[in-house]
């Protein structure tokens, strides 16, 4: 047994080491996702290429739209609504004969969802831009994203002595789901931080949900930006059924300080500079000249 189990190792081993050490890559994902589901939306249908929205489907318009701007439109005889509407009808029958069967002996899958607020463009004080907020890790695709304005100064809900942006009744072992100080997962969040409601920014738009390559869904928000250092703004995503919210705030920044910054490193560089040349032009002429030695007259035999 001891020979057998050895020899095995051995062949393992000997498997591993000759197989290639840099696997190949994977090859791109094309994937085309229809969902049906009881809570909003109750359909959603999306093709993607490795997480990249090309085209969904809205089913209250019956019709194709792009998620890429340059992309052609979709072919008007390729998947037509009329063709769809039999699948989705097969989805929900499906899904009436799962719940059904399963309701109450497996649990429910649910993403904790993952946010990333950043500007579309370098923001610039006082120019138009749009601020963008990634929700990632959604499973089932059924959330709200809102935005609110908080004003200038700090984060609405600060206690002194904590860490900025910390408000009471968070829920512990939680906070830490997206890195950074300002984001967190906090059940009742509008009552605690009158400051923040959703959806006071006018002008925001909502992409549709995007299936992912790990079986979950993303989905982007826009909001119109137009920039004041110290403004705070807070993408707030709410799950239908859940108890809970998730925020990030974004902060604008002080442009100004940045070009204060770049002008008086390059007044310091140039001094600096200006310093060595002086240096350097001294030494040169306080260096020991070397005197010419007497001349040598040749002589011809």
């Amino acid at each position: 047994m001891g020979v057998l189990v050895a020899s095995l190792a051995w062949a393992v081993f000997v498997a591993v080491a000759v197989g290639d050490p840099a696997p190949s890559p994977l090859p791109p994902l094309l994937s085309e996702v229809l969902t049906c589901q009881p809570d909003p939306p109750s359909a959603s249908l999306a093709i993607s290429l490795d997480g990249l929205g090309l085209f969904w489907f809205d089913f209250p318009g019956s019709r194709w739209n792009s998620g890429i701007p340059s992309l052609p439109p979709w072919p008007r005889e390729l998947e037509t609504p009329q063709e769809i509407l039999p699948e989705f009808q097969l989805c929900q029958e499906i899904l009436g004969i799962l719940s059904r069967q399963l309701r109450g002996r497996l649990p429910e899958a649910r993403g904790i969802p993952m946010l990333s607020v950043f500007p579309a463009l370098p923001p610039v004080a006082g120019e138009p831009n749009s601020l963008l907020c990634l929700v990632e890790n959604i499973f089932p695709p059924s959330l709200d994203i809102g935005w609110s304005s908080a004003g200038t100064g700090d984060i609405p809900g600060d206690i002194p002595g904590e860490i900025p942006g910390d408000i009471p009744g968070d829920v512990p072992g939680v906070s830490g789901v997206n890195p950074g100080v300002n984001s967190r997962v906090n059940p009742g969040i509008f009552g605690v931080n009158p400051g923040v409601t959703p959806g006071d920014i006018p002008g925001v738009t909502t992409g549709p949900f995007i299936p992912g390559t790990d079986l979950g869904f993303s989905r982007l928000a826009r909001a119109p930006l137009l920039p004041r250092p110290g403004e705070v703004l807070a993408c707030v995503v709410t799950e239908h059924g859940g108890n809970g919210s998730v925020v990030e705030y974004w902060v604008a920044p002080d442009t100004s300080l940045d070009e204060q910054l770049g002008m008086a490193l390059a007044g310091a560089a140039l001094a600096l500079g200006l310093v060595l040349a002086l240096l350097g032009l001294g030494l040169a002429l306080l260096a020991p000249r070397s005197r010419p030695g007497p001349g040598i007259i040749p002589t011809w035999a």
